[in-house]
């Protein structure tokens, strides 16, 4: 039997973490799970506070998902996609289409929500080259600045985080950028009712000069994750479909995030009535057991690469494991447990306590903002709350926050100076509470390094 500190040393030896500085990792090596609760080699357990990542739909070892497995497991384990098929994936395929945004009837399976972003770029690219009256022209991208969507060349190149992708720069193509539309720091003079036609008007403008260049449009709809849960005005999604539809420009949207209920709806873009030309989903989809992704197209899509074998217009892109069984299988299960357990009807009890917790820990001096989206939730800290000004990154704020937390039995994970609570949509209302509560000690925690003056007026010495 190995033990525990003999795996610690592999781990820091041997295992090279995602977003990681490995010269400072500390290891925490989780054992088992059940629900939402995750537990370490010691025993100790800890509120998953972030869906393992924001994919955990349905709680950890959920019987319908695992005897999901199990059942393909005795059929077939693996199945190509390259000119193969097998009736699991397909009656996935099935579900996804019935379930999703009007328009969209063609499924590509890949295995990541990078990959599906880059499958979306692709296709985007290829449709306007090969249609029945081409436009080859149109090869760029609009994206917002910083947007993520993911870590492969394509999806780094729409990304819009610096800090994390600035390092690759020579190696990307260039995109038209427009600013996040974001309702916190609003730009001066731009009040909260004037955001949304604000940003709209930008990107007009942006249309107006380059709509007859632009292949697509990408965004993550009603949520940017990665960039500390920036909330978009409400409209914003609706009058972006307008307006690229307007200019002829495809829309992709990447519900990788917000997909799969995320928002108190399947699909985030079903929030404003909109139905992109491609749509992006993973994470969620197999609730957070097996990868799996898709990229979903509109017919019109789909029949620009329709032709005779000799004219190459075959989208020449495919992933070994894209479609797995296994994962399909465990992803029409999740769509089950959806429906068996009203999880969306469900939600909204637990929605609702979530912003009740989160506009109490808004008053906290420490606290520039707090958002939400559904069971989407986010904590800005920052040096000055009138001011906004942020704490440096290099202070690691919201990490020494999220230890802190930790200790109380509660699993978060933050972005910079933002404290991401995206538990999975099974958890319980006694549960939202313990993980706010957690929340709140741990900033009067740091709230006690200050003195009473700087307590009022929340700056930190």
């Amino acid at each position: 039997m190995i033990d525990r500190e003999e795996l610690e040393r592999w781990d820091r030896q041997h295992v090279w973490h995602a977003f990681t500085q490995m010269a400072e990792y500390q290891p925490c090596i989780i054992d088992s799970a059940e629900g939402c609760w995750l537990t370490d080699l010691d025993g100790n357990r800890y509120l998953d506070g972030v869906s393992s990542l924001w994919c955990n739909v349905h709680g950890h070892r959920h019987p319908h998902l695992d005897g999901a497995i199990r059942d393909q497991l005795s059929r077939v384990a693996h199945v190509t996609s390259l000119g193969m098929s097998n009736p699991t994936t397909i009656r996935l395929a099935r579900q996804l289409v019935e379930r999703s945004p009007a328009g969209l009837e063609h499924v590509f399976f890949s295995d990541s929500g990078a990959s599906a972003v880059e499958v979306a770029l692709k296709m985007a690219f290829q449709y306007w080259q090969q249609r029945s009256d081409p436009r080859p022209q149109k090869t760029r991208y609009i994206a917002l600045d910083l947007a993520y969507h993911g870590d492969t060349l394509g999806s780094v190149s729409v990304g819009g985080v610096a800090r994390f992708h600035e390092m690759f720069r020579p190696l990307l193509f260039d995109v038209l950028r427009l600013p996040a539309p974001d309702t916190y720091r609003l730009p001066s003079g731009v009040s909260a009712d004037q955001a949304c036609r604000y940003y709209l008007d930008q990107l007009e403008r942006l249309l107006q000069e380059h709509h007859e260049q632009v292949a697509g449009m990408i965004l993550e709809p009603l949520v940017q994750g990665a960039a500390g849960m920036i909330m978009q005005p409400a409209g914003y999604l609706r009058g972006v479909r307008e307006l690229t539809r307007r200019y002829d420009v495809l829309l992709i949207a990447d519900e990788v995030a917000v997909g799969i209920g995320r928002t108190g709806t399947l699909f985030a873009c079903e929030q404003e009535q909109v139905s992109p030309d491609l749509l992006c989903i993973a994470k969620g989809i197999t609730g957070g057991y097996m990868p799996l992704a898709a990229t979903m197209a509109t017919t019109e899509i789909w029949r620009a690469f329709l032709g005779r074998y000799d004219e190459s217009k075959t989208f020449f892109h495919g992933h070994t494991y894209g479609g797995n069984p296994l994962a399909a299988a465990v992803a029409l299960a999740t769509l089950e447990v959806l429906d068996r357990e009203k999880t969306l009807e469900s939600m909204q009890p637990k929605i609702v306590r979530l912003g009740q917790h989160l506009r109490r820990i808004g008053r906290h001096p420490m606290v520039g903002d707090v958002r939400q989206c559904g069971l989407i939730g986010a904590v800005e800290v920052v040096r000055d709350q009138q001011s906004k000004e942020p704490f440096p990154w290099q202070e690691k704020r919201g990490m020494r926050l999220c230890e802190s937390i930790r200790r109380r039995g509660v699993w978060l994970r933050p972005l910079g100076n933002v404290l991401v609570i995206m538990p999975p949509l099974s958890i319980s209302l006694a549960e939202i509470d313990l993980l706010a509560q957690a929340v709140e000690e741990a900033l009067h925690d740091t709230a006690s390094w200050l003195d009473s003056n700087e307590l009022a007026s929340g700056v930190l010495a």
